[in-house]
């Protein structure tokens, strides 16, 4: 699941105009001392955000990070709690000093960049997604975008009438628009609400 989590972020940031370097192209038998960074990514087209950018970023945020290195992790099967990141504290590795000195090497050290997580999802509660969220920042975190969002904007860039021969994923998607199994998300706001039930007359 991993493996189709990174190629499904990696043409997402670079639908968004960043250049994408892996972080490695091989597994490690331990990888105790990796550093878990996926994606060394710059973008030569960023500009100054207007506001400083949230916490929870949005695809359209992206345009407005100059450099970063990304942590995807493909649990797909559980949200991210506080709970479920204390028992498993190799996803904040890739924001740690060993990882920041591995970045410096591809990035330098006289230039900024931020520690970007791609989590599949954050709780829905507002107590739970806050303490995640606390706990991310104060893991040396810079940021977090969810996978939802991340696959939204690529299923949503992608044209029926354009050939992604290169791209087997952007394909892919094109493939499902082509035959009707992806619906535009527009379209489920004109969806007709189940007509209520009928009150039963007082006698």
């Amino acid at each position: 699941m991993s493996a189709i989590s990174e190629t499904i972020v990696r043409e997402f940031l670079e639908a968004s105009g960043f250049l994408v370097q892996q972080g490695r192209k091989f597994v490690a038998p331990s990888r105790r001392h990796d550093s878990h960074i996926d994606f060394f990514a710059t973008h030569p087209a960023a500009t100054e955000p207007k506001a400083a950018l949230l916490f929870e970023l949005r695809p359209a945020d992206l345009k407005h990070v100059r450099r970063a290195v990304f942590a995807v992790k493909g649990w797909h099967t559980e949200t991210f709690s506080a709970a479920v990141m204390s028992n498993s504290p190799e996803i904040f590795r890739f924001a740690q000093p060993a990882a920041v000195k591995e970045a410096e090497k591809v990035f330098g050290t006289d230039t900024g960049f931020l520690k970007i997580l791609v989590a599949p999802s954050l709780p829905a509660s507002k107590k739970l997604r806050r303490e995640s969220l606390e706990m991310l920042r104060d893991k040396g975190v810079d940021g977090v975008i969810e996978f939802p969002a991340v696959l939204s904007s690529l299923i949503d860039g992608v044209e029926k009438n354009r050939n992604y021969q290169r791209s087997d994923v952007l394909q892919l998607i094109r493939v499902l628009k082509v035959h009707g199994m992806l619906r535009e998300r527009q379209m489920e706001l004109f969806r007709s609400a189940k007509p209520r039930a009928a009150r039963k007359p007082k006698s």
